[in-house]
């Protein structure tokens, strides 16, 4: 018949399960992120604050919260600088209470890192010796949990994010500035005018909502009018089979985003929404002039480089004289087609912009050319994950920079027109931001040795065709 002790801690399994590490930041983190998936591995469930919590929780109440409810036992990490920290001494406070709540004088159990001064609460607790060796307080610690019956898992599971953020901790921090490049075009000009055209006579709506969708430059129906940059005299030529339209009102583009308008009547939100619209369709038509492959994805229109513009496995150069690189932006790995493409989405916060997303699309290898795109979309997700997941960020980046000296056709801007007359001018090369840090990495490759290398790519080879 089991002792009353053992029936507590018994019951006390049940409800609880969690082995807790009481730690500082970032004094322990090595030694936590030593030992915690060492506790994993022998079958534990460990909570500390290093990777426990996800983004947008609070903290220190979820700290408190598995503290209290749910942890078994609390390791606490005894060093002098870790008993010190305020969040420490609470935490002990808490576990304190706890150990007697659920009648478990044993609940926090000192793990001695470094000799260390004594602290009321835990000045009578046995602590466990972890200063001599790591190895050795690791098998008394191990020996400790399972001597006070402290429920573990038949099958252990490790969570990898332990060794990933040990890695991230290793890697150098530098205190001085580094100049990265972005997905981001700045919009460096564009009309002052956007007007707002309205019938002076009777109108079919739907005659003019449907002139207004198919009008090669960008117009929005609104009310019983529509928004346009265009000049009247390319309205009256456009909308001729509509009815005649009137300039009602003028609006600074700047301000209508920010203010939105009177005459007619809109409100900021709706007038963003609106300028986003045209410019979203403007970037389109801009893409489908230049004879890019254009392809829908779940929420956006991407435009491809095709078989049109280059071969499988030339090389486009960009950058600036004297400093010229290549990449690819079309070529043939594992029996398909990869062709680079971009999504772009306008926007207008914190300063006007285009932010590019990239874009992989694969065709079935077909005579040495791409053959038909492949329709399955867990298929193109899934070679995206394969084929793709070697690219270095090196390699995103060239390829995004030959795009867009595809697009530029080496000029420093890039125009895309919102009417005959008028245009959004976007700078040719994304925007730089300056870090005040740097971090330094390892970079053994030469640039364009990347657009080489079998483990990335996997070189053209006709007979590879499936």
């Amino acid at each position: 018949m089991p002792t009353t002790h053992n029936a507590t801690e018994a019951a006390r399994a049940e409800t609880r399960s969690i082995v807790f590490i009481s730690k500082a930041t970032p004094e322990d983190d090595e030694f936590v992120l030593w030992l915690a998936p060492r506790l994993e591995a022998a079958g534990y469930t460990v909570f500390a604050d290093i990777l426990s919590l996800e983004g947008g929780d609070r903290w220190r109440r979820e700290i408190t919260g598995n503290l209290q409810n749910k942890a078994v036992k609390m390791l606490l990490c005894c060093r002098d600088a870790t008993l010190e920290k305020i969040g420490v001494q609470e935490e002990i406070s808490i576990a304190t209470d706890v150990g007697k709540q659920i009648g478990d004088k044993r609940f926090i159990i000192p793990l001695r890192l470094e000799v260390f001064k004594k602290l009321f609460g835990i000045s009578d607790l046995q602590w466990v010796d972890f200063l001599g060796s790591w190895a050795g307080g690791l098998h008394d610690l191990l020996e400790t949990l399972e001597n006070q019956n402290v429920p573990r898992a038949t099958t252990p599971a490790i969570n990898p994010n332990w060794e990933n953020y040990r890695k991230r901790l290793a890697t150098k921090v530098d205190k001085k500035p580094e100049v990265l490049t972005s997905n981001w075009l700045r919009i460096a000009s564009l009309p002052d005018t956007i007007r707002y055209y309205y019938p002076p006579g009777p109108i079919n709506f739907e005659l003019m909502e449907k002139a207004c969708r198919e009008n090669t430059v960008p117009t929005e129906a609104y009310h019983r009018g529509f928004f346009s940059f265009a000049l009247p005299e390319e309205v009256a030529r456009d909308f001729a089979d509509v009815a005649p339209f009137e300039i009602q009102s003028e609006f600074k583009v700047l301000d209508f985003i920010e203010s939105g308008g009177k005459s007619p009547d809109i409100e900021p939100r709706e007038a963003k929404n609106l300028v986003y619209s045209m410019f979203r369709r403007a970037w389109e038509n801009f893409c489908r002039s230049k004879g890019l492959y254009e392809y829908l994805f779940a929420t956006q229109t991407a435009f491809h480089v095709g078989e049109a513009l280059t071969p499988l496995g030339k090389r486009i150069s960009w950058g600036r004289q004297g400093k010229r690189r290549s990449s690819m932006l079309r070529n043939a790995a594992g029996g398909k087609v990869w062709q680079y493409g971009v999504s772009a989405t306008p926007n207008f916060w914190p300063y006007l912009h285009f932010r590019l997303k990239a874009r992989v699309l694969f065709s079935d290898l077909t005579s040495g050319k791409a053959g038909a795109v492949i329709g399955d979309s867990d298929a193109q997700h899934h070679l995206r994950r394969t084929i793709c997941k070697g690219w270095r960020n090196k390699q995103w980046h060239g390829r995004l920079m030959a795009y867009l000296e595809l697009l530029s056709g080496e000029e420093p801007c890039i125009t895309v027109p919102l009417a005959e007359a008028c245009a959004i001018t976007l700078d040719s090369r994304s925007m730089p931001f300056t870090s005040p840090v740097t971090t330094t990495l390892p970079d053994t490759m030469e640039d364009d040795a990347e657009e080489t290398d079998d483990s990335t790519l996997g070189l053209f080879n006709p007979e590879d065709e499936e």
